[in-house]
């Protein structure tokens, strides 16, 4: 990790903040834009604590510049602007998080385990060279931690997925989200919910079921 903040004090206090997070090493300060570009050329940057007002130019400037040129290299706004103009230019310049100052230690270990578990995610689908789930895309962004070996969304619980699933193994034909939600107590959307999750992970597929009357009705039935 690279820290970049033209104030050594707290350059230094950033870097004893880091030093409390596992899995991260700070490798070198630079207190403006040309000393962080030169640290850039030279050393294998992961990630960035960037800085945006610095005496020799602008951290968002740097900000796209790093997106240009060293595009495995991500970057942490720790700033105290809180325009909202600045706010969305780093944004758009591809800021991994902004987090204001004056540094709370817990927001930034916080922003730090998730820039983790994006990483560790990323370099895992990369290896496999394979089509992702959109569960596995959710987790990606959203950066969370690997929960019970699954990558569960939000709005996604864990014994409610796996009742559903036990309600297709018994029953082993199509079932609409009434049917289901009734086999487990909960209401329609709810169920509808789930079932989309799961034909979005590829377990379940969805079709639709022409009745006598009415509309067309969705359908969901196990792979095979």
């Amino acid at each position: 990790m690279l820290i970049v903040e033209d104030e050594r004090k707290i350059a230094e206090i950033n870097r004893r903040f880091v030093q409390r997070v596992e899995g991260f090493e700070v490798v070198g300060i630079a207190t403006d834009t040309d000393q962080a570009a030169d640290l850039l050329d030279v050393l294998d940057i992961d990630l960035v604590l960037l800085d945006i007002y610095l005496p020799s130019g602008s951290g968002i400037e740097l900000l796209k510049s790093i997106q240009q040129r060293y595009p495995n290299t991500d970057v942490i706004m720790i700033t105290a602007a809180k325009e909202i103009d600045t706010v969305r230019e780093s944004v758009k310049g591809g800021a991994f998080d902004y987090v204001l100052k004056p540094l709370v230690f817990e927001r930034l270990q916080e922003s730090l385990k998730k820039f983790r578990a994006f990483r560790s995610k990323l370099v895992q689908m990369q290896k496999e060279r394979r089509q992702v789930s959109q569960g596995e895309i959710d987790q990606l962004l959203s950066g969370e931690e690997k929960r019970d070996g699954l990558y569960l969304p939000t709005g996604i619980d864990k014994l409610t997925l796996e009742k559903i699933c036990l309600v297709f193994t018994k029953q082993k034909e199509s079932l609409t989200a009434e049917q289901v939600s009734r086999a487990i107590g909960a209401s329609r959307s709810t169920a509808r919910r789930y079932l989309e999750y799961l034909v979005s992970e590829g377990r379940l597929k969805a079709d639709l079921s022409y009745g006598t009357v009415g509309r067309p009705e969705r359908v969901y039935r196990l792979l095979e």
